[in-house]
């Protein structure tokens, strides 16, 4: 006789109910954790905390009106961001109207059947040059608008959403930690810290060749997988219905033609990707200059693929329109910030996490300022945010416990490894939902990756206190 009782199952939320929760639990903390605050001052027009000015402070408790205002301070707060989403979705709805990126696929489709190099090399490649970006010019929000070309692409070749969104985000996000050259991680957390501007690169490049070499290999090993069974997908099903309502199953005989005006089309689409790198690295872009860039792309490729003026506009409002869900869900990952910053407990956590760096061994010492700074990053997980506010404090410990400065700096960067699964990133949440991923699968595919590289982090951290790396 079969018994009737129903095994329980848990499921994990829905990726908004998750981030509401968290916000619940944070708004918890405030009424928890004593409100607290470091002085700050203006030093090379950056805002630092000031070492040894923590002081208790009113406890500020978030209570039931400040949780559901929290969401709407998250979407002035990262208004930018957001407006940067509505007008990539837009121009990337109108590039796609052109039908040139269809064409572009096909294409690319029949090459990758028919070239084994072009198969073995398109996943690494590609991870390698978003991980260059990460690494040299701290490419982090920019991933976005390649998220939109690059799943659908996936797709079309045999792969899955998982594949397409990891690419740009596991590979920025993997350079971003372990940068040689990033300005806003090693640049500022090195003036911080009084250490020669992007000294140490020998090392650095070292850890970032091998933590992109482990990020390529983790990829490549799924990939062959799924390749044996796509059913091991965690969006199988939704990737199925994706092909057959984009017509993606049949990819392979459509010969619809390349035709010279979506050339000209392309080529118009990576000369603005090329006035993207060039503008960060020498004119300093930001999201603004970034989003007036695609605001424009998207109308030249619009008239040079033979558009309507009403069809342009359509293409922006109806683009736009699809990701207002991928704006609430960055709105919901920045109150998180909000509630905790509100409630005056971000500094809290941070004087009463410092303690426990101290140790008899450096080596102990420099890992547990890694796993301080994963944790803080979860709270605060801007590259430069976070260096003004922790390495005032980690530098003089690092001193104290005998770790050089120029390892404290690496263990900074370090704990932003955790970027690639942590909910309140909005970059993150931004181009999960962008590529139509829930938070919950990826965290489940993504974890295995993450506690590798929380791993190796504590690894690479042994050599420089060995060689009193300065």
């Amino acid at each position: 006789m079969k018994s009737s009782t129903k095994k329980f199952k848990f499921k994990v939320p829905n990726t908004y109910l998750l981030l509401f929760s968290i916000l619940i639990l944070i708004a918890f903390l405030t009424w928890v954790i004593p409100g607290g605050e470091y002085e700050r001052m203006i030093v090379d027009g950056r805002e630092v905390v000031v070492q040894n000015s923590f002081k208790y402070v009113d406890s500020n408790p978030q209570g039931f009106f400040a949780l559901f205002i929290a969401p709407l301070k998250g979407f002035v707060e990262a208004g930018m961001i957001i407006g940067f989403i509505l007008l990539v979705g837009g121009a990337f709805n109108v590039l796609a109207k052109t039908d040139a990126i269809n064409s572009l696929i096909n294409k690319l489709a029949r090459a990758h059947r028919d070239s084994i190099t072009l198969r073995r090399l398109f996943i690494p490649v590609l991870i390698l040059m978003f991980s260059i970006g990460g690494a040299s010019f701290g490419m982090n929000e920019e991933i976005i608008p390649f998220v939109l070309i690059i799943v659908p692409i996936c797709l079309a070749l045999g792969y899955d959403s998982i594949i397409g969104v990891a690419i740009p985000l596991v590979g920025a996000h993997v350079g971003f930690a372990s940068a040689f050259l990033n300005p806003f991680n090693v640049g500022i957390a090195q003036g911080i810290a009084d250490v020669p501007i992007f000294s140490g690169i020998g090392y650095r490049v070292i850890c970032w060749l091998i933590s992109t070499a482990v990020a390529i290999l983790f990829i490549l090993y799924y990939e062959k997988k799924l390749k044996k069974n796509p059913n091991i997908s965690p969006t199988f099903k939704e990737d199925n219905d994706r092909r057959n309502t984009e017509h993606f199953d049949n990819i392979y005989n459509n010969s619809s033609s390349f035709s010279l005006r979506h050339k000209i089309v392309l080529i118009a689409f990576v000369l603005s990707l090329v006035m993207l790198v060039v503008g960060v690295i020498k004119f300093d872009w930001f999201i603004g200059e970034i989003s007036a860039m695609f605001f424009i792309m998207g109308i030249a490729v619009g008239i040079i693929g033979g558009l309507k003026s009403d069809d342009i506009i359509k293409g922006f409002i109806d683009g736009a329109k699809d990701l207002v869900g991928t704006a609430i869900i960055v709105a919901l990952a920045r109150a998180t910030l909000v509630i905790s910053r509100d409630g005056h407990i971000i500094d809290t956590v941070l004087y009463g996490l410092s303690p426990y760096i101290q140790s008899s061994s450096p080596i102990f010492a420099s890992q547990k300022m890694f796993i301080v700074q994963a944790i803080i990053n979860f709270f605060v997980h801007s590259g430069s945010g976070q260096a003004a506010l922790t390495m005032p404090i980690m530098a003089p410990l690092a001193d104290l416990a005998g770790v050089t400065r120029q390892t404290a700096i690496l263990a900074f960067q370090f704990g932003e490894y955790t970027n690639i699964i942590i909910p309140t990133s909005a970059v993150t949440m931004g181009a999960l939902s962008m590529a139509r991923v829930p938070w919950e699968r990826w965290a489940k595919w993504v974890l295995p990756l993450q506690i590798i590289l929380m791993l190796l982090g504590l690894l690479l951290l042994i050599p420089p206190n060995l060689m009193g790396w300065q």
